[in-house]
């Protein structure tokens, strides 16, 4: 493998940053960034500011309930903590059963929850400058992803909190950039793995060698 020039968190073998129960290694990010950085960091979590109470609600969820509770609860009482009634979901087309489901868990659990699909606007992707011979299927009506118009729709809502089911890689990016109100995500799409991404980095020694091979990836 070749040397890597600019060395970062993912080639760092110490993790002392965590416990504080090794030592930092030389390239180490902590060490090198300025204190100054770090301490307004810190001040802003200790504030009273959204992002404050965000902070402290994420670990208060995490140290209550860390390996006892699925992501859809952790999404319900991180909601409760920061004051959310108003829950925003994106929803790509192919989640949208899952997408009712948590719906009556948002609902079960007291809040006003507000879906808006991927397809919204129901515009051709030949519209947007894409060819016919790259749609899923060629020669007929087929919508084009809308994620900004997602965000809008949204935001017009006034929703408290947004909650990602399922959008595509880069319409997902646009979602989150568009939004006013904050964003985290319940299902992360993979239509390989049945959206648990993950599994291909577990098996990447193995099954799925291919995506560790420089040939493969420069092919896609």
């Amino acid at each position: 493998m070749a040397k890597v020039e600019n060395i970062s968190c993912s080639e760092c073998a110490q993790l002392h940053c965590y416990r504080h129960n090794k030592k930092y290694p030389k390239s180490c990010l902590t060490e090198s960034t300025e204190q100054a950085l770090v301490d307004s960091t810190v001040e802003t979590y200790r504030g009273d500011s959204i992002d404050a109470r965000v902070a402290r609600a994420a670990a208060e969820v995490e140290g209550l309930y860390y390996c006892e509770i699925s992501r859809v609860e952790e999404i319900v009482a991180f909601a409760k903590r920061i004051d959310a009634h108003r829950i925003g979901v994106a929803s790509c087309l192919g989640l949208i059963e899952e997408s009712k489901i948590f719906i009556k868990v948002l609902r079960a659990a007291g809040f006003e929850p507000y879906t808006v699909l991927c397809k919204v606007g129901s515009v051709d992707k030949t519209d947007i400058g894409i060819p016919e011979s790259l749609k899923i299927q060629c020669d007929c009506f087929e919508a084009c992803c809308n994620p900004i118009l997602q965000a809008q729709l949204l935001n017009a809502e006034k929703t408290d909190l947004n909650v990602i089911m399922g959008l595509c890689v880069g319409h997902d990016s646009l979602f989150m950039k568009h939004s006013d109100a904050l964003v985290t995500t319940l299902v992360t799409k993979d239509r390989v793995t049945g959206h648990n991404p993950a599994i291909t980095l577990y098996t990447a020694h193995s099954y799925n060698k291919k995506i560790l091979d420089p040939a493969y990836l420069k092919s896609l």
